[in-house]
C-alpha cells in the first residue's frame, strides 16, 4: 500500500456538502446582479425604484473600526481580522507593542483550544514508529495522518493567540518545503513541522541545521538513500538553489556534486523498518569545496563537516539576500525595493542570522507601512480568515468526517490546501498566482457555504443568525455597517449597502429584528456580500 494516496474505494477529497436552501447558481447569479447594480446604478440616466433610495452608509458606532495602522498590522501579521485581534492590539498598547509581545510567544497565554489541540489526532504527538504501525494496521493510513496534520495547522492558525509564531512557522515550512503527500515522508513530516515551530523565531542557522538533516527532508529529496557509491544530488542542489544562496549566487555543477557528497551518511530505512540513523560507511570522505567553503572531509563521520558547511551557507551574503527578499515579499509586496532588501540582509548578518531583529527591522521600515493593500491572501489564508471573521469554531474530531478535516478540503477547493504544492520550491508568494477569476468564484462559493453554516457541520459550531444582531432592532443600513466593522474592521460603504439592498430587495431603512427575513433566511446573502468585497482578499 502506498500511504501517499487513499486506498481503492476512498477519496482524498471531501464529500460534497449537503445542498443548501438556495442553489449556488441562484446565489452567484444574485451576487452578480447585486454587484453589477451597485457599480452601474450611479451611471444610469433613468431613475429606478431602487435609485430613489439613499444608500449613504449609516454608522453603527457601538462596533469599533480599526485605524489604518491597526488594520494593516492585523492583515499582515495575523491570519485575518476579527474583533478579538483588534482588542489584542489595543490592549498591548498599539501595533508596535503588540508585535514586540508576539516576538516572545512563550510569554503569551495560549488559547484553551490550542492548548488541547495536540490531543485531537493521535498522529500529532506520535513517534514515527507509531505512525508507521497504524498505517500498516490500516488503523490510520499515512495519507489520513497527513490530512490530519494539515487540518491541525489550519486550526492552530485560526485559534492561536501567538499569531506571529504561527505565521513564521508556516513561512519556514514553505521555505524548507516538503509536500505532505511526497513519497515516503509520512512517518516524519509531522515531527518536521513541530521542529520548525520550535525554531521559527530563533535563527536561520538553527533552522537550516535542523531542516537539512531531518529524516523528512532526507526522504523527500532522496538523501536518505544517497551513498558514496551512488550519490543523489537532489538535496545537495536544493540546499543551494532553494534553501540558501539561490541560483544567482554563482555556484557550479561541481559545487552541487560536492554539496551532495558531503551530505551522504544520513539514512532512513524506507519502506521496511523506517529507522533513521547516520551510517559512516555510506559517507563519502573525499575533500569538498563549495563556493568559498572547503573541508578535508577525511573522517567517516561527516556530521561535524556538515554542520560547518551549513553554518557557512547560513551566513553567506547571498543567503542573507535571499531570506531578506523572501520575508519582504511575504510581508511587504511582490517587488520590494533593493534598499529594503539590503537593509534586512544587513540586519540579518549583523545579528548572526537571528530572525527577530529582521522582523523588527521589517516592521519599522517605511516601505512596510506604505504597502497596505499590496498583497492578496493565499487560499489557506483566506479560509482561516473566513472562519475567524464568521466565528466558525471547530471541536475535537469524533470521526474522520469532521469539520476541521473538511476545512482542509475546502482550502483545496479555493485553490490550495496546506502543503499540497507538488514541487520542492514551495507555494508561490506572488499575487498573480492567486488573483484569478477561478479563485475569485471559488472564494465566493466558500463565503456563501460558510455564511449559511451548511458545510462543514460535523464537530463544527456556526454563529446563529439571530446572534449577529447587536440589539433587538435596527435598520438594515445600521446592520450592514455593524457587520462590515465586525467582519472586516472597516465601516460599510455606499457600494456595499447598495449591493446588499439589491440582493435582498430591501430598502436601507428597513427595520431588522429576529423575526425579519434577513435573520430567518437572507443572512447568508448579507454575510457573503460583506466577505466578497475586494478588501477581504487583501492581507
Amino acid at each position: 500500500m502506498n500511504p501517499r494516496v487513499p486506498p481503492a474505494g476512498e477519496s482524498a477529497t471531501a464529500p460534497p456538502p449537503p445542498p443548501p436552501l438556495v442553489h449556488r447558481r441562484s446565489f452567484l447569479g444574485g451576487i452578480a446582479t447585486a454587484s453589477v447594480a451597485a457599480v452601474a446604478a450611479p451611471l444610469l440616466d433613468a431613475p429606478s425604484a431602487q435609485a430613489a433610495d439613499n444608500y449613504a452608509p449609516v454608522a453603527y458606532p457601538a462596533t469599533p473600526v480599526a485605524t489604518k495602522a491597526e488594520l494593516h498590522v492585523i492583515r499582515r501579521w495575523t491570519y485575518g481580522f476579527q474583533p478579538a485581534a483588534l482588542v489584542a492590539v489595543r490592549e498591548a498598547g498599539g501595533p508596535r507593542d503588540w508585535l514586540e509581545a508576539q516576538l516572545t510567544p512563550q510569554d503569551i497565554t495560549e488559547s484553551p483550544k490550542v492548548a488541547t489541540l495536540d490531543s485531537w489526532w493521535r498522529c500529532i504527538t506520535s513517534t514515527p514508529d507509531e505512525i508507521v504501525a497504524r498505517d500498516r494496521s490500516r488503523e490510520e493510513e499515512g495519507w489520513h495522518a497527513m490530512a490530519a496534520y494539515a487540518s491541525y495547522a489550519l486550526v492552530r492558525r485560526q485559534e492561536s493567540n501567538r499569531q506571529v509564531l504561527e505565521l513564521m512557522t508556516e513561512f519556514w515550512e514553505d521555505h524548507f518545503y516538503i509536500p505532505i503527500h511526497d513519497d515516503g515522508v509520512f512517518p516524519f513530516r509531522i515531527s518536521f513541522g513541530h521542529r520548525l515551530r520550535e525554531l521559527a523565531l530563533t535563527s536561520f542557522e538553527e533552522l537550516l541545521q535542523a531542516a537539512t538533516v531531518h529524516p523528512a527532508m532526507g526522504c523527500s529529496l532522496d538523501n536518505a538513500r544517497s551513498t558514496k557509491r551512488s550519490v543523489n544530488e537532489n538535496l545537495g542542489r536544493e540546499l543551494l538553489e532553494l534553501h540558501t544562496v539561490g541560483k544567482g549566487a554563482g555556484y557550479s555543477e561541481n559545487d552541487v556534486k560536492a554539496s551532495a557528497r558531503l551530505l551522504t551518511g544520513y539514512r532512513v530505512d524506507m519502506w521496511t523498518t523506517w529507522e533513521s540513523f547516520y551510517d559512516p560507511t555510506w559517507h563519502d570522505t573525499q575533500p569538498v569545496k563549495v563556493m568559498g567553503f572547503s573541508h578535508a572531509n577525511a573522517n567517516a563521520d561527516g556530521r561535524p563537516a556538515v554542520r560547518q558547511y551549513l553554518s557557512y551557507l547560513a551566513r553567506h551574503p547571498s543567503t542573507a539576500q535571499r531570506v531578506a527578499r523572501k520575508l519582504a515579499r511575504r510581508f511587504v509586496s511582490d517587488s520590494p525595493s533593493t534598499q529594503l532588501v539590503d537593509h534586512l540582509a544587513t540586519v540579518y548578518l549583523r545579528n548572526g542570522t537571528r530572525i527577530v531583529p529582521v522582523l523588527r527591522a521589517l516592521f519599522d521600515h517605511d516601505e512596510f507601512w506604505a504597502s497596505a493593500g499590496a498583497k492578496v491572501k493565499t487560499p489557506t489564508d483566506e479560509l482561516v480568515s473566513m472562519n475567524r471573521a464568521l466565528g466558525v469554531s471547530f471541536g475535537k474530531p469524533t470521526s474522520r468526517d469532521t469539520g476541521a478535516l473538511h476545512a482542509h478540503y475546502m482550502a483545496g477547493g479555493i485553490g490550495a490546501s496546506p502543503w499540497s504544492h507538488p514541487r520542492p520550491d514551495g507555494p508561490p508568494l506572488d499575487n498573480d498566482a492567486w488573483n484569478t477569476p477561478s479563485r475569485f468564484l471559488a472564494s465566493w462559493d466558500a463565503h456563501w457555504t460558510l455564511s449559511g453554516g451548511w458545510w462543514p457541520t460535523k464537530d463544527t459550531t456556526h454563529v446563529p443568525p439571530a446572534a449577529r444582531l447587536p440589539k433587538a432592532q435596527l435598520t438594515l443600513a445600521e446592520f450592514v455597517d455593524h457587520l462590515s466593522r465586525q467582519l472586516t474592521g472597516v465601516a460599510s460603504t455606499e457600494s456595499l449597502l447598495r449591493a446588499i439592498c439589491t440582493a435582498t430587495q430591501l430598502a436601507p431603512g428597513t427595520v431588522v429584528t429576529t423575526q425579519h427575513s434577513i435573520v430567518r433566511w437572507q443572512m447568508p446573502w448579507v454575510l457573503a456580500l460583506v466577505l466578497n468585497q475586494p478588501l477581504f482578499y487583501l492581507r
